[in-house]
């Protein structure tokens, strides 16, 4: 009765995941049909305003750059083919990115020195960089309670694309009760950066960051990795690569910075990883972070493949 029971509530949140998904494509569709051209916008000292339905096209600069702004949200533009960012943001505070769509352009959205960054349900295609830029989402230094990049997605064509890594929280630290959350993000597609790949915590340190249900395929150099730092987790992700000429490992755990790297979790994770001499390579810990919880629980699993994510996952172009 109790696997039963089980096997009915799981199906039932499988249903209630893709009628979600159903809805935030329905959503995506009907609020970008009608975008307004626009240029570039520079803000600075500027409060409480919502940025919607605009098209910024072959900018020379970042499409949104806000500077010294709080309570803003950005939504439901379309930022294509910029020389710049798509969203630039420096101490700001209390900034909202949602579902709005990027292409060919440095990096998606770059928050330095903010907090409440939430950056949400966005589409990015075809990052261009160059390094240190090619980024969906990058977190600088970025502190505080309400930060998030969750429900995103980013796919990135080789040979069109100059990615670096996916998702990147350098120095960012959130709080023991409201952590930094990148959540259900799916990732397809990196390199050929021999240092990008999927989600990178903890880089030159950080605290309280979860990572928890993103699906990577294909990410690049890496799938997942803590480099430094504390009280970071990553939970129940599912990663898979097919060997390419700069790929290495799935899953680590390895401080390459000064700061401490301690009392981090990574747990429930599944991995099938070649690496670019055809070995499996799954997952690796460097064993300068001490102990890690769950470690052994992370499942080298051969059935995953690249069928984890759907052919098509951008939606809106």
């Amino acid at each position: 009765m109790l696997q039963g029971m089980c096997h009915k509530y799981i199906f039932m949140n499988r249903v209630k995941y893709y009628l979600l998904i159903v809805c935030t494509i329905f959503i995506c569709w009907s609020t970008n049909k009608n975008l307004k051209a626009s240029d570039p916008i520079l803000l600075n000292g500027v409060h409480d305003r919502i940025i919607t339905g605009l098209e910024i096209i072959n900018s020379k600069t970042n499409c949104i750059d806000l500077r010294e702004c709080y309570n803003i949200k950005i939504q439901n533009c379309r930022f294509i083919s910029s020389k710049g960012e798509g969203v630039f943001l420096y101490n700001c505070k209390n900034i909202t990115i949602t579902n709005c769509y990027m292409e060919n352009v440095s990096t998606g959205v770059l928050a330095v020195a903010c907090q409440g960054i939430n950056v949400s349900y966005n589409q990015v295609k075809n990052v261009q960089g160059p390094f240190p830029r090619g980024q969906m989402v990058q977190f600088d230094s970025v502190s505080g309670r309400n930060n998030m990049v969750s429900y995103n997605r980013s796919e990135n064509i080789l040979g069109a694309s100059d990615a670096e890594d996916a998702i990147s929280m350098f120095k960012t630290t959130g709080t023991a009760t409201s952590p930094v959350k990148i959540i259900g993000n799916w990732i397809r597609g990196g390199g050929p950066s021999h240092t990008g790949g999927g989600i990178m915590l903890g880089d030159n340190g950080g605290a309280y960051l979860i990572a928890e249900n993103n699906i990577l395929v294909n990410p690049g150099q890496y799938g997942m990795a803590i480099s430094g730092g504390t009280n970071i987790s990553i939970i129940n992700n599912t990663i898979y690569s097919k060997r390419q000429k700069f790929t290495n490992v799935g899953l680590y755990i390895w401080n390459q910075s000064n700061p401490k790297c301690a009392l981090n979790i990574i747990i429930g994770n599944q991995i099938n990883w070649t690496n670019a001499q055809g070995e499996r390579n799954d997952k690796w810990n460097n064993g300068n972070c001490g102990p890690v919880s769950g470690w052994d629980s992370n499942i080298s699993k051969g059935s995953i493949d690249s069928t984890i994510l759907p052919l098509k996952i951008i939606t809106k172009q």
